[in-house]
């Protein structure tokens, strides 16, 4: 067993501590990298072939081809839970396109920097126990999404800007989350989570036609709401339209479902809806990745 946390930069495996990447590297300077949060569970990557997708569908958007083979990149994120002997946690894998002068154009041929960065979180499935210890309190913020025809919703890039931006717009509140709106005023979502929300027995979240990130949790739910016949909608809402609900939830990766007590001034609190969808959650992760046991 480790005495301290190995991360894995570029091949290796290093101690937190040194673990770095070089000043002019593009993915500090502009930005310019892919990455992807993942969880582990029992020693098993979620969803890993969901998130292997999006991570090439982001490199594709930034013309980054780092050239890395699937299974390399899976060694690559099995060696760091091995080395920390962790079978429960938060994974982050990055790619970022190396190296280049400083130039802001590209250079096409590209020398990777890939970096995995794991730290334990709880067990999940049906005997585990949520990061979070109470529903989110969710506040709307000024700053809005960016148009996806000035940059892919889909993308996740390193360029985390309007997220942290609306985050400090928090300061002061006791809101856990930022809801962000897209520049015509509809609901977009949170700054690191997707929002749903449960009017009239239907769940209902904003649809990928605006600026909203495909989350993996997010996908996963509204396959989980289809297999159990829970009606859903991809759609436009207005702030007015959530604020109605009966139910709200979030997710994404760390969360995985977590209720959402009050937007603004207007209390929400989860529900049956939201429990069931959860649990649901809950019985996919222990059935991928927990049988062994």
């Amino acid at each position: 067993m480790t005495t301290g946390t190995l991360y894995h930069v570029n091949g290796d495996l290093v101690p937190a501590s040194e673990a770095t990447v070089s000043v002019d590297d593009r993915g500090f300077r502009y930005g310019d990298a892919a990455f992807e949060t993942m969880r582990a569970y029992g020693g098993t990557i979620f969803a890993w072939d969901r998130h292997l997708e999006r991570l090439e569908s982001t490199c594709e958007a930034l013309s980054l081809g780092h050239g890395l083979a699937p299974d390399d990149l899976r060694e690559r994120v099995d060696e760091t839970l091995a080395a920390n002997d962790l079978a429960d946690a938060y994974v982050r894998l990055s790619i970022t396109r190396g190296v280049q002068p400083g130039k802001l154009t590209p250079r096409s041929e590209v020398d990777p920097t890939v970096v995995i960065y794991v730290e334990s979180l709880p067990r999940g499935g049906r005997q585990g126990r949520p990061v979070w210890d109470d529903p989110a309190t969710v506040r709307t913020v000024e700053t809005r999404r960016i148009p996806d025809d000035a940059l892919p919703a889909s993308a996740k890039t390193h360029n985390y800007l309007n997220g942290i931006l609306a985050r400090t717009e928090l300061r002061g509140t006791d809101a856990d989350e930022a809801l962000c709106l897209d520049t015509q005023n509809r609901v977009a979502e949170g700054a690191t989570s997707n929002l749903f929300f449960v009017r009239d027995g239907v769940v209902h979240t904003p649809g990928l036609e605006g600026p909203v990130l495909p989350g993996i949790t997010r996908g996963l739910v509204l396959e989980l709401a289809d297999e159990a016949g829970v009606p859903t909608r991809n759609g436009s809402y207005t702030l007015e339209e959530v604020y109605e609900a009966e139910e709200a939830f979030l997710t994404n990766r760390t969360w995985e479902v977590r209720p959402v007590d009050r937007i603004d001034d207007v209390e929400i609190g989860g529900g049956p809806l939201t429990d069931r969808l959860a649990r649901l959650y809950d019985e996919r992760v222990e059935a991928a990745c927990y049988r062994a046991e």
